[in-house]
């Protein structure tokens, strides 16, 4: 098997089992059938090979994790994309596992990562159509930030809808900074997103998520955040690893349609980088309507 056809393999599949996918066998990423230049950015840098796609990196979406109490949880995933999260949260023996994706591509991928463990079904994470409070742990990662106003709230309802008395919603998005940015910066930078990654990209500041959070009637408990260096090579070492950096290297070398969207990108993260941040949060359902909200 070429260097190349294993690095599409493993890291579309986002899981061991595709090093042994044959060498005429090519998994495919959602939005597989877009062109490169204009597929979603995220999905293009899936296809150069990176399995770590949120803005604050793996780093933040482990603390995210760690607090989050997944243990023995019931826990939903929405859009669980290529699995990553979904492998860590299988790893934390929760009591269950369901991913609702609106992609097929995205189901079948993930259904692998978590096997008959874990349940991944076709939906909408608006409106996921499963039973009220059946949750003690809902995820969302780097999804609503690519959502309008009414969407994102949409989203944060079914999630509120979907926990129990106590149970949490931990979403890790991009967020902008400060939280008094100027109106006109903020709307600068959603422009030079949606050129760069071909996605009409809405982050919030993290006191404006937090806000939206709470308009929903969640309490937030614990918020943190990290540089957003998507496409930072000492991010990507320690995310990636550095066996997958040679891989996505040399994708990145024989593909030159791919190599100017990625550099593109990279441009424009570097131009608004000092005012871009990965953000976290855990936020509960109260137990009583009138608990209050914590600082």
């Amino acid at each position: 098997m070429s260097a190349s056809t294993q690095s599409d393999a493993q890291d579309a599949a986002d899981q061991d089992a595709a090093e042994r996918d044959t060498p005429t066998q090519r998994p495919r990423t959602p939005f597989a059938d877009r062109p490169t230049a204009s597929a979603p950015g995220h999905w293009v840098l899936a296809r150069m090979g990176k399995k770590v796609l949120r803005p604050g990196g793996a780093e933040l979406s482990r603390r995210m994790l760690d607090h989050a109490g997944l243990a023995g949880a019931d826990v939903v995933e929405f859009a669980p994309g290529l699995g990553h999260t979904a492998a860590q949260v299988m790893a934390a023996a929760p009591a269950s596992y369901t991913g609702v994706d609106a992609d097929p591509e995205a189901v079948r991928t993930v259904s692998a990562v978590v096997g008959p463990a874990g349940t991944v079904r076709h939906g909408d994470a608006a409106a996921t159509g499963l039973p009220d409070a059946c949750a003690d742990v809902v995820i969302g990662e780097a999804m609503l930030t690519m959502q309008g106003e009414a969407a994102k709230k949409a989203i944060i309802g079914e999630a509120a809808r979907l926990l129990r008395p106590g149970g949490r919603y931990v979403i890790h998005e991009l967020a902008v900074t400060p939280d008094d940015i100027d109106p006109a910066v903020h709307t600068e930078i959603r422009k030079a997103l949606a050129r760069a990654i071909h996605v009409n990209a809405r982050p919030l500041t993290p006191a404006q998520w937090a806000e939206t959070l709470q308009e929903a009637g969640l309490v937030v408990e614990w918020t943190d955040t990290a540089p957003m260096a998507l496409l930072d090579a000492r991010r990507n070492l320690a995310d990636e690893g550095p066996v997958r950096m040679l891989r996505i290297m040399w994708n990145l070398l024989r593909d030159g349609q791919m190599r100017s969207r990625v550099m593109a990108m990279r441009r424009t993260f570097k131009e608004h980088e000092k005012n871009m941040c990965g953000v976290a949060l855990v936020a509960r359902r109260p137990h009583g309507e009138s608990e209050p909200q914590e600082d």
